[in-house]
């Protein structure tokens, strides 16, 4: 039987048996419409927004944090997709007071996309095309990690110590311990790692400050377009403060697992070309 993120077993779907799905996961949300059960799938956050032709016929229910569960009750799904790191344990324990089976995931590398499209593909192999789907994906994401790595050893470029930000006002960045920074490492780029204090120890997403010890401990800066909406002008300015080179990433590409973690694979593949001198 499939098996989830904290060891739950859940009992692939009959054919026939109804299924309703409610997904608190936008990249997860993406990867259900790829795998083909948009028809059933029956609540999404407002943050879901892919496929956006999609998404837009499927009622939402909040946001990844803040979920009506008024909303969800009523929509008597049978299926539940959450996430460790978007949702809140009360509200997901509230859930499952009344959702009968509760899908938990954590993907914190690359590879775990695997995972993910076995376990969705197991778990609703009745329903139609859902496994041809799930295993076309672990094709296409397995071409393009042997792509990325084949051009890695073909033209191999010097490591970089990056410092990938998501907030400011407060700064925040993400620890190594993350799906992003493992991302990132794909490519030899590797996470900053406080040691000074400058940030929360132990945190998966810290809060910093700019000094000049972080300056000197990084060859250059990226600044995601998401969850905070970072822009061309942000990157200019802050390059002009610090005196370091400052990028723009496509944070959905770097930071989304499912199906788009394929097209991540690619963009990283020209994030090394493009940034390797």
């Amino acid at each position: 039987m499939p098996l989830d993120a904290i060891g739950t077993l859940h009992a692939p779907v009959a054919p026939g048996e109804p299924v309703r799905i409610v997904s608190l996961v936008p990249s997860l949300t993406e990867l259900l419409c790829a795998l083909g059960l948009a028809p059933v799938l029956v609540g999404r956050t407002g943050f879901c927004i892919h496929p956006r032709d999609t998404v837009a016929g499927i009622a939402k229910v909040g946001g990844t944090k803040d979920v009506n569960l008024v909303r969800i009750r009523a929509l008597a799904p049978t299926h539940l997709v959450v996430n460790i790191d978007e949702n809140e344990k009360p509200t997901v324990e509230a859930l499952a007071g009344f959702i009968p089976n509760v899908i938990v995931t954590h993907p914190q590398a690359p590879a775990d996309n695997l995972v993910l499209y076995r376990l969705f593909g197991d778990l609703f192999a009745a329903l139609p095309e859902v496994t041809a789907r799930a295993a076309a994906l672990c094709r296409d994401f397995a071409a393009a990690q042997a792509a990325l790595h084949a051009d890695a050893v073909h033209d191999p470029a010097p490591p970089r110590r990056v410092l990938y930000c998501i907030w400011q006002e407060p700064w925040m960045t993400v620890s190594r311990d993350t799906y992003i920074a493992r991302m990132l490492a794909q490519i030899g780029w590797q996470q900053w790692q406080p040691d000074d204090g400058t940030a929360a120890s132990g945190a998966r997403y810290p809060c910093f400050t700019w000094t000049d010890a972080v300056c000197e401990a990084i060859d250059c800066v990226l600044l995601s377009s998401e969850p905070y909406s970072f822009r061309q002008s942000h990157a200019a300015s802050l390059a002009q403060q610090l005196g370091k080179p400052v990028y723009l990433v496509d944070g959905e590409k770097l930071s989304w697992y499912g199906s788009r973690a394929i097209a991540g694979l690619a963009y990283l593949q020209a994030l090394r070309r493009d940034r390797a001198g």
